[in-house]
């Protein structure tokens, strides 16, 4: 056993699921194994570990196939305990590797998940608790995406089902998510509701929410007298209408608590140590700067180097060759909203910092793609807030930009 796991008085390697956790059981006494299994409700895994806590007096290390989730939630509360996450590609590739049969008898997850701390600690590294704060914001950043994720879903299915049945708003409005567009739809589901509103009424709802809604109204009205129905069949018409109408509600109600979380969001982030480190980056803005900072956490031992960060983003590329041919992709163990992160903001980053704009422009003179181009930038990017943020350090762009220059960078050579 290595010295790094030699303070535990029991290592456990953990097989998570929503009802049960089968559990493989090892004290540090003795190379025997026990398996349990652990129904997934507070009690009983309360039950369970201070039971085992009352039994090995010392403390306990669990493997798990999570880094975060009810049973990782659950397992920190204790002090006692210390929580080793396994990435699941990991575990499945070691499984893949080990025992390539799939036969009955093979170990379980559990097991693999215990073998794999044991054979591995400079790998499986414990997870460190993090600030309450830093751990809000982790969430709420994440919650929020998947806001977003929904909106986008339902926005792209309400210009769908638009178009089945009345296209007009679909040429008055370019911001098809926005509270106005679902308010006019709202107001008037069908075109002909529309043409039966009187030009006043139209006027003074777009006059009431002022701003480009009122510049547009004459260009509007003319669209809604010109316009001509696509369709007159009620069979068509009603279903339609009442799916628009309950997606605009959905879309309203999002547009509400993403706010709510973007409120909650800029609240955390600007206590947080670091945050003048993200604000600094060009192009993060209030959205972007926060999920940085979430990348990264707050533990500077958490990655060593620039190029486990690049790792852990999943920017890294992967070479794989077989015989005489030579591939390069993704790297797919990682964690996608961590790489969208980064990727959307490099992009992002190309209109707001000079470097990166030559940068992104070389890479497809080249020949790149446009996300081939902003991969590239967000693999230098991530070398550069590395820096940055291990020194504690605001990123200069006038800074960056003499070193680039005093060092005769190619990249400013035109």
């Amino acid at each position: 056993m290595t010295n790094s796991l030699d303070k535990f008085s029991v290592l456990i390697g953990l097989d998570w699921a929503s009802k049960k956790h089968d559990v493989c059981i090892q004290k540090s006494s003795t190379a025997t194994r026990q398996f349990k299994v652990i129904k997934h409700s507070p009690e009983d895994i309360d039950d369970w570990l201070c039971s085992l806590r009352s039994e090995v007096k010392g403390p306990i290390a669990i493997a798990v196939e999570l880094s975060s989730g009810p049973i990782v939630y659950a397992l920190q509360k204790y002090s006692y305990v210390t929580v080793f996450p396994i990435h699941a590609a990991t575990l499945a590739r070691y499984r893949q590797a080990m025992f390539p049969s799939g036969a009955k008898d093979d170990p379980s997850d559990a097991e693999l998940a215990l073998d794999l701390m044991l054979k591995y600690p400079e790998k499986i590294k414990p997870l460190k608790p993090s600030s309450d704060a830093s751990r809000a914001l982790n969430l709420l950043v994440e919650q929020r995406r998947m806001l977003v994720e929904d909106k986008r879903r339902a926005v792209n299915r309400l210009i769908n089902a638009l178009k089945q049945y009345y296209p007009l708003p679909l040429t008055m409005f370019s911001h098809r998510g926005s509270d106005l567009f679902c308010e006019f739809l709202l107001t008037w589901p069908t075109l002909k509701q529309l043409k039966r509103a009187r030009e006043k009424t139209i006027r003074a709802f777009f006059s009431k929410r002022g701003g480009n809604a009122v510049a547009n109204t004459d260009k509007r009205i003319k669209a809604i007298n010109d316009a001509m129905a696509l369709t007159e069949d009620s069979s068509v018409i009603e279903p339609y209408s009442l799916l628009s109408v309950t997606l605009c509600n959905q879309i309203v109600l999002l547009n509400k608590s993403i706010k709510a979380y973007d409120v909650k969001i800029d609240e955390l982030f600007n206590q947080m140590p670091d945050a003048d480190i993200f604000a600094s980056l060009p192009g993060t803005g209030s959205c972007l700067a926060p999920r940085l900072l979430a990348a990264f956490g707050e533990d500077r031992s958490r990655f060593t180097s620039a190029q486990e960060i690049q790792n852990y983003a999943g920017l890294s590329p992967v070479t794989e060759r077989s015989g005489n041919k030579e591939w390069i992709h993704w790297r797919w163990q990682c964690s996608t909203f961590i790489r969208q992160t980064f990727v959307e903001w490099s992009a992002k980053s190309v209109h707001q910092s000079y470097w990166a704009g030559l940068y992104y422009e070389k890479q497809r003179a080249k020949g790149k793609a446009h996300q081939a181009a902003v991969r590239a930038l967000a693999f230098k990017w991530a070398r550069i807030v590395f820096k940055c943020w291990q020194t504690k350090t605001p990123y200069s762009e006038a800074r960056y930009l003499k070193a680039l220059k005093e060092r005769n960078s190619s990249l400013l050579s035109t």
